[in-house]
C-alpha cells in the first residue's frame, strides 16, 4: 500500500489515541492493541475512519487483529478493499 495511506493512518492514530505526540507515532509493523496503544473503542473510532476517509465499507467480521492491529495491516486492509469495491 502507498506511503500516502499509511501516513494518513499514522497521523489519525497520532491525533486521536497519542495526543499529538509525533515522537510516539507507532512504525508500520507494530502491534497497536499488544502495545495498548488502541484499545476495543479506540478500534471502533479506527474502522468509522477507515470507511469515512477512504470510502470503504467494513463489516463486522473484518474487525479482526488480522486487519486493524498495525498501519501495515490496516493499509493493506484498505487496498483489499478497494480492489474488491472497484
Amino acid at each position: 500500500m502507498s506511503d500516502p495511506t499509511k501516513n494518513q493512518i499514522r497521523a489519525f492514530i497520532v491525533d486521536n489515541f497519542l495526543f499529538g505526540e509525533t515522537e510516539r507515532a507507532p512504525g508500520d509493523e507494530l502491534s497497536l492493541i499488544e502495545n495498548d496503544l488502541v484499545d476495543s473503542t479506540g478500534i471502533l473510532e479506527l474502522v468509522a475512519f477507515l470507511e469515512e476517509r477512504f470510502g470503504i465499507p467494513i463489516a463486522d467480521a473484518d474487525i479482526v487483529p488480522t486487519n486493524l492491529d498495525s498501519i501495515a495491516r490496516i493499509a493493506a486492509f484498505v487496498a483489499r478493499k478497494h480492489a474488491a469495491v472497484g
